[in-house]
């Protein structure tokens, strides 16, 4: 009986060891591909010229521009609404049944496609507009990142000492000022994660944008026009017969990773200077 114990515990030893090997490969294998193709393309015209015609040089400034604009503007719709939201559920909503009902609805649309939230964009605004903008590109994003706030949120806004809570209640503090003094000032960095995860999560979202802000060619910072960004120019850019169009893709693929890699890192670090 224990012989057989021990084999089978190191079979399965062995398994978790040669899983966790092969993800490991693979994702090496992406890396060192993405480095390889995209590192001869990075030169300064993809930060000071726009995607160009085939066969001619270009960069990616537009892109670029335009997906900094469409995540910002995401975020600064989606973050208010996401930390107060989760400042209800866990002080004034704790234990209420819309509290239960809001999760539902939050893990229910955390857990749904980008794509059909795309395609709900699409329906109600960009058809109501009449065309694409970035307009309806920050908002398809912003609806990504909702429940990721509101679920990242409550997790570290949980952390805070409900004694604490209670001691500024006995005081005679009001409900407003418990949440803001103790539970968000305790909870302040972690939040600030909880946000730059969520921005990290959209920065790459390509099917959302293919039905809101699309694309365009040219150089533009009007958000009530079609809105050049860096996932739908990488996978038009990919698909193309055009070797200088397959050469940006690759550039711009590698140039989204790195940045999608430091703000990971930088949420990382906050959150381990929290702990």
């Amino acid at each position: 009986m224990l012989l057989r114990r021990k084999i089978a515990n190191h079979l399965f030893t062995a398994f978790n060891a040669l899983s966790l090997f092969i993800g490991l490969g693979v994702m090496a294998a992406i890396l060192l591909t993405l480095f390889s193709k995209g590192w001869d393309g990075f030169s300064l015209p993809i930060f000071s010229a726009s995607t160009p015609a085939p066969d001619l040089i270009g960069g990616l400034k537009n892109a670029i521009v335009g997906s900094l604009l469409i995540t910002l503007i995401g975020m600064v719709i989606s973050a208010p609404i996401g930390i107060l939201a989760a400042v209800y559920l866990v002080d004034a909503g704790r234990g209420k049944k819309l509290s239960t009902l809001i999760r539902f609805f939050n893990d229910i649309l955390l857990s749904a496609p980008s794509i059909v939230i795309g395609l709900f964009i699409y329906v109600v605004v960009v058809r109501m507009m009449g065309h694409f903008s970035g307009w309806a590109g920050a908002l398809a994003l912003a609806f990504i990142a909702l429940p990721i706030i509101v679920r990242a949120s409550e997790d570290v806004l949980l952390l805070a000492s409900d004694p604490l809570r209670e001691a500024a209640t006995a005081l005679g503090a009001p409900r407003w000022k418990v949440a803001w003094l103790i539970g968000f000032h305790a909870a302040r960095s972690g939040i600030i994660t909880a946000l730059l995860l969520a921005m990290a999560r959209i920065f790459g979202e390509t099917a959302p944008l293919l039905f809101t802000a699309l694309s365009n060619q040219f150089f533009t910072q009007d958000l009530n026009k079609p809105m050049a960004n860096l996932p739908v120019v990488i996978f038009q850019f990919a698909m193309s017969p055009y070797n200088n169009w397959q050469d940006l893709a690759w550039a711009g693929a590698l140039l989204l990773t790195l940045s999608i890699l430091f703000i990971s890192i930088v949420a990382r670090c906050l959150g381990k200077k929290r702990n």
